[in-house]
């Protein structure tokens, strides 16, 4: 356990020791990460994106018999069954709620009313101030610099628009991974920093071996945003398959999507009414073909090749760019520790104000 701790607003609100969050990653912040992020002074978030409603009960009370400390649940606010999963968090008493897209007010509502603490994550300044307005008690802001599906500003950008706009926490992703970029964060006004990449890297994570190394060889510039996976910019690894992606017209792409499609069904119990109203959810107001809505509803799907099976060469590899600096596997508690050491080191450093 690290003995330096830096008191922000994030560790006030949520109850934990560093204002550090492990990031809610499809098939990869299971049980085994959360708990082990939390058990290190960290926030750490269940994603239960690519989880039944009845296996996200099981996951949070799995996390609970391993760590009695704070951790979060992160859902999908477009999911058709995103009330049934806001029930699990309720009943199952968990602290955080946080959002791959902003909530509705009712849900917003429903979750503080249960003493829920709610955290979106956003990509734009109004989308901040909206959620600020509906009641949200902190806001996570990714600049495009992260991995998964991002917008084009950048971090150093986008955080003090956000820090001005909005007078709740504000929580730094998509470029960090050491404690340089804690005390950075921390002079833009944030109250903390989210890191998935860096987390998806440590030897807690449950991705295989082989897959890491991909990442831990992979450069800066091997590190690309596409919108061919699902329609939408998604940042991530150059792999076999976002080539093939990228080349296959849009026959190839449709037949490709449709069999993710059936996958994902059968791994989710979802019905097909249901994945057509999800994909519908995530089309609404995008400009996107029908292979890309069924894409867009089972991404999960070419993330499990990778993250699951360690089939680079159908999957796709979710990154941020920091992993083309990233060159090791700590556990998540010598990752905290090391960051937090490196925080303070950097604050000694800094030039005395005169």
């Amino acid at each position: 356990m690290s003995g330096a701790v830096i008191a922000t607003p994030l560790t006030r609100l949520v109850g934990v020791r560093h204002p550090i969050v492990q990031t809610g990653m499809g098939w990869v912040a299971g049980p085994r990460l959360v708990s082990a992020a939390a058990e290190a002074g960290a926030l750490g978030i269940l994603a239960s994106a690519t989880m039944s409603v009845e296996r996200l009960r099981a996951a949070v009370r799995e996390v609970r018999s391993r760590t009695d400390a704070p951790f979060g649940v992160n859902l999908r606010a477009d999911a058709s069954d995103a009330s049934e999963r806001v029930r699990v968090i309720v009943e199952e008493g968990v602290r955080v709620a946080s959002f791959a897209l902003a909530p509705s007010r009712e849900l917003i509502a429903r979750l503080k009313d249960a003493g829920v603490v709610v955290i979106p994550s956003i990509g734009a300044r109004r989308h901040a101030e909206k959620v600020a307005a509906w009641g949200a008690d902190a806001v996570v802001v990714q600049g495009g610099e992260g991995g998964g599906h991002t917008g084009d500003v950048a971090t150093t950008v986008l955080l003090p628009q956000v820090v001005d706009a909005v007078d709740i926490p504000v929580i730094a992703a998509g470029g960090f991974h050491d404690g340089r970029g804690l005390v950075a964060a921390l002079a833009y006004g944030a109250a903390g920093i989210a890191m998935g990449t860096r987390f998806l890297l440590t030897s807690d994570s449950p991705v295989p071996d082989a897959v890491k190394a991909r990442y831990l060889a992979a450069g800066v510039k091997d590190v690309t945003l596409t919108t061919k996976v699902d329609g939408l910019p998604h940042r991530m690894l150059r792999t076999e398959m976002v080539d093939a992606l990228e080349r296959s017209g849009r026959t190839t792409a449709l037949l490709r999507a449709v069999r993710h499609a059936a996958a994902f069904r059968r791994e989710s119990g979802m019905s097909w009414a249901r994945m057509v109203r999800d994909g519908l959810a995530m089309r609404h107001g995008k400009e996107l073909t029908w292979g890309q809505v069924l894409l867009a509803a089972n991404t999960p799907m070419l993330l499990r090749a990778s993250m699951v099976e360690g089939r680079t060469d159908i999957g796709v590899m979710a990154s941020g760019q920091v992993a083309g600096v990233i060159e090791d596997l700590p556990s998540c508690a010598e990752l905290v520790e090391r960051v937090m050491t490196e925080a303070h080191t950097a604050l000694g450093a800094l030039p005395a104000v005169r």
